[in-house]
């Protein structure tokens, strides 16, 4: 819409107030208020959310507003004249469309209406409910703050701008959504982000078209990634850590932060972005690179453990002497694969019932728990104790993994590799492996980057970054 389709006040008071308090539905919600004072003898209203604007902060407001005479509203003729002789609230301005009023309103400024001004003066005296900035749950380190990101913007753009004191950080506002208007904030390095990666963001931002963004970051992540919906890994990587965040920034990422969100987006990302960790950072450098290395050999046996031990069970020819240990020592009637698969949706079933369980519960339900998985379920005959002990190391070596995407990513493909090397032996598991990597090879990411970078195309120096923890001055050189 172009400003000149768009409705604009009029300056008349009661057609201006009549309007908005209408749009608004000011007499029908009760928390949006309508305060109708004089100013200086003229006509005027407040409007506001009650739950977005401090008490204290609306009767300093007033009672300052409400002592002006008609003699201090001499040659006072424009809402720019008002504001800047008598607003004194250091965020301020002018608006003159009605629409834009109505959603800095509805987004929490104060909209204060002047008989005679075309313009209201937009007051942001908004105080965002917020709870506090504790570690999150699901990023811990041993060492390092232990502050994380909130639901309020504001917040988040503060936690990184405390760590980045650098004129070139730059957050570009958007709003998307036709209800929601979202706000969605594009944060970067002014001269250290690619500005071709900037660009393409920017356009896409701007061509979402979207009722609203209900499910937040991931909403969006869906408006901008292309429609791949049988592609399991992740296009982007998130974080709710602020440290891991500026760090991003630095290095010439690029950040999306969603209003209500407690965390925010880094792009671009590949594949091996996900290998590192935050702790890795906060240990010296031999010990983060071991750190490292121990979670990538983990990871890759929890994508081939189960997957390969099938296979030799099936092919028991192939057991070398030394790997004899490995046997079924008391094999039993129901079939191995069926086993597999049941233990991994039992597994999955006991972590989605763990999220909806009363902390007052979680130790009765650890102990429900152990005892479906353990002697009881050995014992009626179903399970051989065998396909528990590598079902039990896979479960919790997967949660080496920061990125739970990528995790659930890979435990679809370790079941792809169980039915397909039971159906086609050696050759379905090949198939699935190839499958795989065609996949992550072909799949392009919200930025628009290659999944792989950078193995494809390749940097060597940029792979090393990733795959073994250098001193912080050798990346800072």
């Amino acid at each position: 819409m172009n400003k000149q389709t768009e409705k604009l006040l009029t300056g008349d008071y009661l057609t201006d107030i009549g309007v908005l308090e209408s749009a608004l539905r000011a007499g029908k919600s009760f928390d949006m208020v309508s305060r109708h004072v004089l100013i200086g003898g003229r006509e005027a209203a407040f409007l506001f959310i009650d739950g977005f604007v401090k008490d204290e902060v609306m009767e300093k407001i007033l009672e300052y507003v409400m002592k002006l005479t008609p003699d201090d509203m001499q040659g006072i003729r424009t809402a720019e004249d008002f504001s800047r002789r008598f607003v004194t609230y250091v965020e301020s301005g002018e608006e003159e469309r009605l629409e834009a009023v109505c959603t800095g309103v509805l987004s929490g400024t104060v909209a204060l209406v002047v008989d005679g001004f075309e313009r209201a003066i937009m007051i942001d005296a908004r105080t965002y409910p917020a709870r506090g900035m504790a570690e999150p749950d699901d990023d811990r380190v041993l060492r390092g703050s232990r502050d994380g990101f909130v639901e309020t913007l504001v917040h988040n753009t503060a936690l990184i701008r405390r760590r980045l004191r650098d004129p070139r950080l730059t957050m570009e506002i958007f709003q998307i959504g036709a209800a929601s208007k979202s706000d969605v904030v594009l944060c970067y390095l002014d001269g250290r982000a690619d500005a071709r990666l900037l660009e393409r963001l920017r356009k896409k931002l701007r061509a979402v078209e979207v009722r609203a963004l209900t499910m937040g970051q991931e909403s969006l992540a869906e408006c901008l990634a292309p429609r791949q919906w049988f592609n399991p890994f992740p296009k982007v990587r998130y974080t709710e850590r602020p440290d891991c965040a500026a760090a991003s920034v630095a290095e010439g990422r690029v950040l999306l932060l969603v209003d209500n969100s407690p965390s925010v987006m880094i792009l671009p990302t590949s594949v091996f972005d996900f290998v590192q960790d935050t702790n890795d950072f906060y240990f010296p450098p031999l010990v983060g690179t071991y750190l490292r290395l121990v979670r990538d050999v983990v990871f890759l046996l929890t994508i081939f453990l189960t997957p390969v031990w099938f296979l030799l069970m099936q092919n028991p020819g192939w057991i070398p002497d030394w790997l004899d240990f490995i046997r079924i020592a008391e094999p039993n009637s129901v079939p191995l694969l069926a086993q597999l698969l049941v233990v991994e949706f039992i597994i999955d079933g006991i972590k989605l019932a763990s999220l909806n369980t009363p902390g007052v519960l979680n130790n009765a339900f650890g102990i429900v728990g152990a005892l479906i998985l353990g002697d009881f379920a050995v014992s009626t005959g179903f399970f051989v104790s065998e396909v528990l002990l590598y079902m039990a190391f896979v479960a919790i070596s997967s949660f080496t993994q920061p990125s739970f995407e990528l995790g659930y990513a890979f435990k679809l493909f370790r079941i792809l590799f169980l039915i397909l090397s039971a159906l086609f032996g050696v050759w379905g598991f090949a198939a699935g492996v190839a499958a795989m990597l065609l996949l992550i090879a072909f799949t392009e990411t919200a930025a628009g980057k290659s999944y792989l970078y950078p193995l494809i195309p390749f940097r060597g120096k940029a792979l090393l970054r990733l795959l073994i923890r250098r001193p912080v001055n050798w990346d800072n050189t």
